[in-house]
């Protein structure tokens, strides 16, 4: 669990306007609420925001919300962004109780090489990248591992095949699917070679084609050229 202190400025005005220009000086709009507290509208920095992040729990970084020398412990619960600079443009902050629960989603990460199954052509399958969990603010988890090194072509990895830090809770079925194996069949490689073998091929004849036709274009143009300069030899004297 990662926590850290994010300051915060009240009484910011509301509407489009004046989040623009809010932006246009590299803050950000942002709201708090939860735990029955009225909505408070504040703002902060965009690079402040980007460290409070930027470390290994991500957005379920646990943060002491300071504003104007309040502090809330909170958590992002929905980030905005602009849909062609993708840059943050709103963020929802929600206020916590440190000792209560709350569902987050944590991302999921496959780590060690299935050799059993890349020796069989097959491919080792994500179902799922990331797995809602319910547990405490202090004890939710920067990510869950997954070793995928024992698999074999017909191994799947259920929810229930992993274990959970002690607290934590998954939302999802038992028998859930996190990771599976895909299998390539040879036909298919086979079938990838010989489309690769007549492209490269195919490839090749344009080439000899272009260098062809290179050459009579050659030979037609020294023959004109020629000919031309035979007329204006012949004009000359005259």
């Amino acid at each position: 669990m990662s926590e850290t202190v994010l300051l915060a400025k009240s009484g910011r005005q509301t509407g489009s306007p004046a989040s623009r220009r809010l932006r246009a000086a590299d803050e950000i709009p942002a709201v708090l609420y939860g735990h029955g507290m009225d909505p408070l509208t504040i703002s902060i920095g965009r690079r402040e925001l980007r460290s409070a992040l930027s470390g290994s729990a991500g957005l379920n970084t646990v943060l002491d919300l300071s504003v104007d020398g309040t502090v809330y412990p909170a958590i992002v619960k929905e980030l905005q962004r602009h849909p062609v600079k993708r840059l943050v443009s709103h963020v929802d902050f929600i206020q916590i109780n440190l000792t209560e629960e709350i569902t987050v989603n944590v991302p999921i990460r496959l780590e060690g090489e299935a050799v059993a199954v890349l020796s069989q052509n097959g491919l080792v399958d994500p179902a799922m990248d990331h797995l809602e969990l319910v547990t405490t603010p202090r004890n939710i988890p920067d990510e869950i591992v997954i070793d995928v090194s024992r698999m074999e072509m017909d191994t799947v990895i259920h929810l229930s095949d992993i274990e959970l830090p002690d607290g934590v809770i998954a939302t999802a079925d038992p028998d859930v699917a996190l990771v599976t194996v895909l299998f390539i069949r040879a036909e298919e490689l086979e079938s990838d070679a010989v489309e690769e073998a007549v492209e490269g091929e195919e490839g090749a004849e344009g080439t000899e084609g272009e260098d062809a036709d290179g050459e009579e274009g050659a030979e037609g143009t020294g023959a004109e050229g020629a000919e031309g300069g035979g007329d204006a030899d012949s004009s000359g004297r005259g």
